[in-house]
Parts: C-alpha cells; sequence; structure tokens
C-alpha cells in the first residue's frame, strides 16, 4: 500500500490530507480562527461537584466548563467505590487535560490521568501500567519491548503504552523519547505550581506535527508540504523526534494547487455530499446527527448476473469498505447504524461483517462493531475525540433549522388561507396584499382564482425578496 501526507498551508487554515493509494483516508483541518483544545493540560478549579452524576465540573478559561467524570479523577485517597465528593471540593485547583473536544452544546471533556504521546510510545505521568500495542505481531519483538519497558518503568515515575512505530526501535532511540517526554512533564509541573488558575500550561501539537507523530510510519513514501516556512519547521521538529524519516519530506513547488493536483479538492468537495457511489454502481446515504449516524446501502444499477442473494453480498462487501474510509474522511464518530441489503444466508452476513471489521483496523480511533441482525443491521461505535467534517464545514441552515427539509409550498398557501379566514377578511371593503418570498410567489399567482372563490375578494400578491421564505405578510388598505 501506497501512503502519502499532504500538507496544504494558506493564511487562514491549515490542511493534512492523509492517502493511501491515492484515496483520501484521513483529513485533519486547523483554522485560525477555531482553536483546537485537545490534549491541552489546564490548571482548572473545580466549579461545581454533583454527587448524582458522580462527576465534577471544571472551570479552564474557555466558554463552558469542563465535564469530569469520577473515573477520570486521579488521587492518592481514592479507593474503588469512592465518591465524587470524597475526592474533590468545590474551589481546589487540579490539573486536567482534554479528551474530547467540546461539541455543539456539549463542554469539553477532560481526565486528570495526564498522557504525553511521543512517536514511539506514549508516557502517563500518573500511572504504573505497562502496555504494548497489540498490532506488534511479532512476538520475540513484543516480549523485548515489553522487558525493556519494564526495566526502564523501575528506573523513574510513571507508566507507558509502546506504539506500533516503536517495533524495532533501539533501546537508545527509546530511552532519548522517554528523556524527552519527562522534560515536557517537568516544565508541566512546574508551571501548574506558578500559573494562575483556568490557564492552560501545555498546548498540544499542531496538526502537521500530530500527524508526523501518529501517521507517519515506514508505510509513509512522501509527505508533501507546500509551505517553506512549514517545511523548514518540520524538519527542525523531526531532527529532534525522528531524523530518519527527514529525507521522505519535500517541499512542493509547482504552481497548481497542491490539492488540486492529488485530486483531495475533489474528494473534499465529495464528503460534502450525503450521498456516496460505488464503483459497482450502488450507493451510500449518510445522515449524521449529533451524536448518531445513520447509513443506508442501495444497490442501485448493480444486478449480479447470478442471484439477487449474490447482488446483496457483493454490493454490501464494497459499501463495507467504503464505509470505513467515509468514517475517517468524514470523522464521524458516536453511535453508528448501517442498514446494509438484505441478505438470507448467514455465511454472507458474517462475510460483510468481517469485511467491516478488517477494514476498520487502520483507524487510529477505538471501534466496536456489533453482529449484523438478521434485517442487516450493524450497530457500531465510534471514538469522538474532534468536530466532524459536517460540523466543521457547515452550519445549521437557517431555512430548515437542521430538519433537511423546508414548508412546502402547499403547507404556505393553506397557512395563509387560514389565517385569512381567522382575519374575517370578507368583510374588508378595501384592498388587501399577500407579501411573499419569490420562491413561493409563482404558487400563489397560479392560485389567484382560488384566493378569490374562498374569500370572495382580489387579492394583491407582490414579491418580497427581504421576506423569509416560509413568512409573508398581509396588509390591509
Amino acid at each position: 500500500m501506497k501512503k502519502e501526507i499532504i500538507v496544504n498551508r494558506t493564511m487562514e487554515e491549515t490542511k493534512v490530507a492523509v492517502l493511501e493509494d491515492g484515496r483520501l483516508f484521513d483529513l485533519f483541518i486547523e483554522r485560525r480562527e477555531s482553536e483546537k483544545i485537545l490534549n491541552n493540560i489546564y490548571k482548572g478549579t473545580v466549579e461545581n461537584v454533583v454527587p448524582a452524576l458522580n462527576s465534577a465540573f471544571v472551570e479552564i478559561g474557555r466558554e463552558k466548563s469542563a465535564y469530569l467524570g469520577v473515573d477520570d479523577i486521579i488521587m492518592p485517597n481514592k479507593q474503588e467505590n469512592s465518591k465524587v465528593e470524597q475526592l474533590l471540593k468545590q474551589g481546589q485547583n487540579i490539573m486536567v487535560q482534554v479528551y474530547k473536544e467540546p461539541i455543539n452544546t456539549k463542554g469539553p471533556k477532560v481526565t486528570m490521568d495526564i498522557s504525553l504521546p511521543g512517536r514511539l510510545l506514549v508516557y502517563m505521568p500518573m500511572s504504573d501500567n505497562i502496555g504494548v500495542s497489540k498490532n506488534i505481531e511479532d512476538k520475540k519483538e513484543y516480549e523485548r519491548l515489553r522487558n525493556l519497558m519494564y526495566k526502564i518503568k523501575e528506573e523513574g515515575k510513571g507508566g507507558f503504552i509502546v506504539r506500533t512505530e516503536a517495533e524495532e526501535a533501539t533501546e537508545e532511540e527509546i530511552r532519548q523519547e522517554i528523556s524527552y517526554l519527562r522534560r515536557i512533564w517537568a516544565s508541566i509541573e512546574n508551571r501548574f505550581q506558578e500559573y494562575k488558575p483556568h490557564t492552560r500550561i501545555h498546548k498540544d501539537l499542531g496538526i502537521v506535527f500530530q500527524t508526523i507523530r501518529d501517521h507517519f510510519t515506514d508505510e509513509v513514501e512522501l509527505m508533501h508540504i507546500d509551505s517553506k516556512k512549514e517545511l523548514n519547521d518540520v524538519l527542525d521538529f523531526v531532527k529532534i523526534v525522528s531524523p530518519e524519516i527527514s529525507d521522505r519530506i519535500l517541499l512542493y513547488e509547482s504552481k497548481q494547487p497542491i490539492f488540486k493536483v492529488y485530486g483531495i479538492d475533489e474528494e473534499i468537495k465529495n464528503l460534502q455530499s450525503s450521498r456516496v457511489f460505488l464503483k459497482s454502481g450502488g450507493s451510500l446515504i449518510i445522515q449524521e446527527a449529533e451524536s448518531l449516524c445513520a447509513i443506508d446501502v442501495n444497490s442501485g444499477k448493480f444486478v449480479s448476473r447470478t442471484s439477487q442473494e449474490d447482488t446483496a453480498s457483493s454490493t454490501n462487501v464494497e459499501a463495507a469498505q467504503e464505509i470505513a474510509r467515509q468514517l475517517r474522511a468524514r470523522n464521524i464518530g458516536g453511535i453508528i447504524v448501517i442498514d446494509f441489503i438484505d441478505m438470507k444466508k448467514a455465511s454472507n452476513r458474517q462475510k460483510v461483517l468481517e469485511k467491516l471489521r478488517e477494514a476498520t483496523k487502520g483507524d487510529k480511533a477505538k471501534i466496536k462493531i456489533w453482529p449484523i441482525t438478521r434485517l442487516g443491521l450493524i450497530e457500531m461505535t465510534r471514538e469522538r475525540k474532534r468536530e466532524s467534517f459536517f460540523s466543521l464545514m457547515g452550519e445549521t441552515c437557517p431555512l430548515c433549522r437542521g430538519l433537511g427539509a423546508v414548508m412546502s409550498k402547499e403547507s404556505i398557501f393553506i397557512k395563509v388561507c387560514e389565517d385569512l379566514e381567522q382575519m374575517n377578511v370578507k368583510m374588508h371593503k378595501g384592498k388587501i396584499k399577500i407579501k411573499l418570498n419569490p420562491d413561493i410567489l409563482d404558487y400563489f399567482l397560479e392560485r389567484k382564482n382560488r384566493l378569490k372563490e374562498l374569500f370572495n375578494t382580489d387579492f394583491e400578491v407582490k414579491e418580497a425578496p427581504e421576506i423569509p421564505r416560509e413568512d409573508y405578510q398581509i396588509v390591509f388598505e
């Protein structure tokens, strides 16, 4: 598999695309006016302890208070069944890290279990646990890394999670990264003592550096950056964390926009549509809400030469692969319900389930998938850390207010008739004007005779562009 990372930097935003065999799988966008706070660390103050929720709300200097559940509280006196009121008090200053961005009306979620990710491993200064990525399949390498980390753990405070990128890393390389992460932690502890409450004391890396840390594996053949300044910053960064990858990071110098040349602009345009077409002729309909996403699979024009069951099975297998890609590219999180085409054979249903699980293996987000039902439904959850592409790029439609549909012209006509009847317009001797949005005007003009028949009165129907589509004005003269 050919893997590439493409970086587009403008004055207002930075976009990073991760391509696999030329297709967009991950898209990260950072805008100047909408600062991300994921993984940032704050000196917060307990604003309110809520025993009924067994949680607390923490003031961190943002617009909305942060939510802290009892499972995310780290205290020396914490027991297995400790209640939040036994651990925290209102007005208490605590160190917290954001692990979920604020989404719509919900504030951020925070934890006291701090983690500092590096390229090879994650350092957890408040923990004593050692973990090694299950993606390291070589048992000897797995045991080597595990034994090495237990040896290092005895030399200092904190726990570690060894990432997949650490496979075949030398002891010296691992020790260098641990030393780097421990220096960062020491500076964070000092700032917690020195800084005022409700202050950020550590900012996570920007999206370009995060992408290097989280996605720059041995499979990546090229990182192409269209900004010389960004390139220099990146090269300075990798000299410290991973100098061996610097020869794969190059400057893009063509005058053609980099995202256009790689076909990413067209992919982004497609992400803005609720319909995704499959190569076979089938399609997906993706309907995203605040905490639930529904995906419907349609066979479309595709018909198997053998049977309807084969048509359904083939389309569903193709759809499973594309759904995994769409979830990553659109950054959809929460509960996801997929309505696959009905299949009678249990073996076909199992094949689709296995294909979906296989296709989501490369996803960095935590995913849980339940077995497919007889109705062809699969329920799954995907970890939500940032707002989705849909939330980032759009806003609620002022006309439909998020419903996805506006009042029909017929409904508006009936509503006007009801108002005219309540006003008893038959008794009015002067002129009556009905002012309407231009989109509705022709519908009413075609029914002027109907209005006269109903109310025995002539109406003047007038265009009024300033009036919203679903509103109108009735003027008596």
